[in-house]
């Protein structure tokens, strides 16, 4: 299986078109059979280089394959997940974008914080089977102790957990619920934020399509920045380019989304100074 010829400029939009429209794809719900055997397939296959979204995906390919390059198309921390040695020398035979910022979990708290000033309490939903899971809950406790916020860990393995985790978060009174990135919670968008209603909670997200289904507001990696970058990585490596001598990049645009019907049921007015920054409102 050969991607083909491809230059950077023109082509790399049609890359980077291509790109989006995977991350448009759910295929179903996470599982680890789900997620490893797709890698294996690959393999067998014997692709000239394998595109992968997701920390849980990106961790299953480099579990698979050494040598066979993989251009990460949104990871997490991609260094705490074993994937790389380090942004600058990866190192091995993964290269690409991560989906994260050192600021990007510091602006969702700071958010939080600024539509609704009286937040004391807030709820992390998290995967624990997340491989991000430890270091993503150790940084954002930083963050919201330095806000002074106490933060409430609820956690979900399924889809057939989530109701529990709401009403974890319910029932210690959280003033505010925070969505950790992550496949599982990404496959339920609408589910999630039924539940986020249901139990009356403000909720940030990592993707707006959670914004799209009824959710409050997002703060989310620009898909159409990360697809580009994306695509000059396949462009490079389809000529010659090493992936351990390619650095990854980290994203430099995230989108706010504000969703005023959200906050109206909520009983939340958005500030104006949130609401200019926003790069899409829903009224």
């Amino acid at each position: 299986m050969h991607l083909g010829k491809t230059v950077c400029g023109k082509d790399c939009v049609s890359w980077a078109t291509w790109m989006a429209k995977i991350s448009s794809w759910n295929i179903g719900t996470p599982t680890d059979n789900w997620i490893a055997c797709p890698s294996l397939l690959l393999i067998e296959l014997k692709v000239d280089l394998i595109i992968v979204s997701g920390t849980r995906a990106a961790v299953a390919a480099k579990q698979a394959t050494s040598t066979i390059p993989i251009v990460l198309a949104g990871v997490g921390d991609p260094v705490q997940a074993g994937l790389i040695n380090s942004l600058s020398h990866p190192g091995g035979n993964v290269t690409g974008v991560s989906r994260l910022s050192p600021d990007f979990i510091g602006k969702r708290v700071e958010l939080i914080k600024e539509v609704i000033p009286k937040a004391r309490h807030i709820a992390a939903l998290s995967n624990p089977d997340n491989p991000a899971y430890t270091a993503n809950l150790r940084e954002i406790d930083m963050r919201a102790r330095a806000s002074g916020i106490r933060l409430q860990i609820v956690t979900a393995h399924s889809p057939g957990e989530f109701e529990n985790a709401f009403g974890a978060a319910t029932k210690e009174h959280s003033d505010a619920l925070l969505v950790m990135p992550d496949a599982l919670f990404h496959s339920y968008p609408s589910r999630i934020t039924e539940l986020a209603a249901k139990s009356h909670l403000p909720a940030m997200y990592d993707r707006s399509d959670f914004v799209d289904a009824g959710g409050l507001m997002s703060f989310a990696v620009n898909i159409a920045d990360l697809s580009r970058s994306a695509a000059k990585y396949i462009d490079q490596i389809l000529k010659g380019s090493r992936p351990a001598e390619l650095s990854v990049e980290e994203p430099t645009r995230y989108d706010l989304v504000v969703n005023l019907n959200a906050a109206h049921a909520l009983g939340l007015t958005i500030p104006s100074s949130v609401l200019v920054r926003a790069d899409k409102v829903i009224k």
